[in-house]
């Protein structure tokens, strides 16, 4: 499954996986966008392609992609947490949340979340999650996690992108001793649809990498090589850059706030009213 995956790194991320013979299950907003990448796959790779259509700001919409995924599939090789937005103001969704945060963070966390028995079913499971070099620049601010007080669209991109770093080595944690890995990358600079409306943000994004922008090919190849390389086979809660493991900020190595944005995400996704499923979680170590 790879979410985010009409334009962009992820339309190449679902390609390439489907040349190597998966089912690639699309997930996008658009019906009509992710129908026309489905039939472009078939074409072009010769694969199966299925269809998820969700808008990841919507917990209600993610959750209907969720139970849908499970009425057709029983377990989950792959999950590639591909989508990511950038706001140029403050906007809340409609569960009262503040955007970045909500579809770059919440949502790939309640989505793995909700599939975590699928990716426990699988022989070997891989949970995939883009984040970016500008999680460097962040730090976890838990007063003003929305910005409701202060908004600043950049150090709210910064800041979900950290807490992508956070949430991937706190599940790695979580799942050890099961099959299921968890890993994070940096796809670079990118010229994809991030920065389609504003010039203004595609000159920000290349000054903060330093770096000219790349194809969505080139930045689709982390992300592939994770999903599929054996080189990472068992490797787990690591970061990588140019397909290769990679250091990231030291905030993102902080455990203590990871733990927190766990418990946090879980109350602003409603599942910690709901509890803990047993099938979703692995036994630790012994």
């Amino acid at each position: 499954m790879v979410t985010g995956a009409t334009s962009g790194i992820g339309a190449v991320t679902a390609r390439d996986l489907a040349r190597v013979g998966a089912t690639v299950v699309i997930v996008g907003r658009d019906r009509g966008r992710c129908a026309r990448q489905a039939e472009s796959i078939a074409r072009e790779a010769g694969s199966r392609a299925e269809i998820l259509v969700a808008d990841l700001s919507s917990q209600r919409q993610i959750r209907h992609a969720a139970e849908e995924f499970a009425r057709r599939h029983s377990a989950l090789d792959v999950l590639v947490n591909n989508a990511g937005s950038y706001f140029m103001r403050r906007e809340l969704t409609e569960d009262g949340l503040e955007k970045t945060f909500a579809v770059n963070h919440l949502a790939p966390f309640l989505l793995t979340s909700l599939l975590l028995g699928a990716l426990l079913a699988s022989e070997s499971a891989r949970v995939v999650n883009v984040s970016s070099g500008a999680h460097e620049r962040a730090r976890m601010d838990f007063e003003d996690l929305q910005g409701a007080s202060r908004y600043d669209r950049l150090e709210a991109y910064s800041r979900s992108k950290l807490a992508n770093l956070l949430f991937t080595y706190e599940l790695a944690r979580r799942m050890e001793g099961s099959r299921v890995t968890a890993n994070a990358l940096d796809p670079g600079a990118v010229a994809t649809n991030l920065g389609r409306d504003s010039a203004w943000l595609r000159v920000k994004l290349r000054n903060l990498f330093r770096r000219g922008l790349l194809s969505p090919e080139e930045g689709a190849r982390t992300s592939v090589h994770l999903a599929r390389s054996p080189e990472v086979e068992g490797v787990t809660g690591r970061y990588f850059r140019a397909c290769r493991e990679a250091r990231s900020s030291g905030a993102s190595y902080d455990r203590a706030a990871a733990e927190r944005l766990w418990r946090v995400s879980e109350e602003l996704t409603g599942l910690s009213r709901r509890g803990p499923a047993p099938e979703r979680m692995a036994p630790g170590p012994a």
